[in-house]
């Protein structure tokens, strides 16, 4: 979140012992509010009939991803981010949502400013665990990873950001259920979750719920050159139906200004079921606003998997080509 700051400029005159004296004072005006709208649209080519057991991206030949439709005001102390999503992806990703049959609000919060390092949040907002996101323009990979797929999409709730110092941030929260969009259920408990950042690696974590869901997270990266980023993601959870657990490599590389190109290298254990692991390269070219990925991804398990082939195979081998533009 955006902290303003509100700065007051004073200059005094020299006082003359032989004269009147004057005073100049300026002062900088308060920035104004700020409203504006932001989004994406994607769609993509699947070039293999089956797809991961993944979220998103698993149509065959040219699909639909969604359009993503970003509205905001940020004004001195508080504002608000209405988030609408339509499409498949859209629809996949709020299908906590009981309202309607196409729902379309991804998140809706409001946000108070207490103080430069204090802020408060009520609503619905996307989740803080994990290192990839629902909107395709913010993960470098196009298809999405098991621990993504699994985990929460969203929250709906309070939470309180501490800004502790440059490099130290704290937030907690209490949450209806997971993905519960619009309403805690009514036989529903309530959901502890709190992050700590820690010089841009954060610990996350959530407890709660009518399930019992518990699960710790650790997302982070480091620059290893000026070109050289490497990601990191690791999680574990458990609730009343079962456990699962999983870890993930991001490196990625800058070639121009223009091109880079990466790799997800995952593997993700679900107890007493299956073993995935899961090789993703993909490339992202960027022309202005637009943003071209073409992605070749391999994935394989300890059992055979239904969703991979006619018959159920135990390795699926797929390439998609994507096409992303932000505004």
């Amino acid at each position: 979140m955006k902290f303003l700051n509100k700065t007051f400029l004073i200059a005094l005159a020299a006082l003359s012992s032989i004269s009147i004296y004057a005073q100049d004072e300026t002062v900088e005006e308060t920035p104004s509010p700020t409203f504006s709208v932001a989004g994406t649209v994607d769609a993509y080519f699947r070039g293999t009939e089956y797809a991961p057991a993944t979220s998103f991206a698993n149509g065959n030949g040219f699909a639909l991803g969604m359009a993503n439709i970003i509205v905001s005001y940020e004004g001195e102390k508080s504002g608000f981010v209405a988030d609408l999503v339509f499409g498949p992806r859209g629809n996949d990703a709020v299908f906590g949502s009981t309202v309607g049959s196409t729902p379309i609000v991804n998140q809706l919060y409001v946000y108070y400013n207490v103080s430069d390092s204090f802020t408060l949040t009520m609503g619905n907002f996307n989740t803080f665990l994990g290192y990839e996101v629902i909107s395709p323009a913010a993960n470098f990979n196009y298809s999405t990873s098991y621990m993504f797929s699994n985990g929460p999409f969203s929250h709906t709730g309070i939470k309180a950001d501490f800004g502790l110092s440059d490099d130290v941030s704290l937030m907690t929260a209490i949450l209806n259920e997971t993905d519960a969009t619009e309403a805690q259920p009514v036989s529903g408990d309530y959901v502890f979750g709190a992050q700590l950042g820690l010089y841009g690696q954060y610990i996350n974590f959530i407890s709660g719920g009518a399930d019992g869901v518990s699960q710790i997270d650790f997302t982070g990266g480091f620059d290893i050159s000026d070109n050289f980023f490497l990601g990191i993601n690791a999680t574990s959870y458990e609730d009343d139906e079962g456990e699962w657990s999983g870890v993930a490599l991001y490196p990625q590389y800058t070639l121009t200004d223009s091109f880079a190109i990466g790799l997800r290298g995952e593997s993700f254990d679900v107890k007493d079921d299956n073993t995935f692991t899961s090789f993703t390269i993909t490339g992202s070219y960027t022309s202005g606003n637009m943003i071209i990925k073409p992605e070749i991804r391999i994935d394989g398990a300890d059992k055979n998997v239904a969703a991979w082939s006619a018959n159920g195979t135990d390795s699926l081998s797929s390439f998609v080509l994507a096409a992303i533009y932000s505004f």
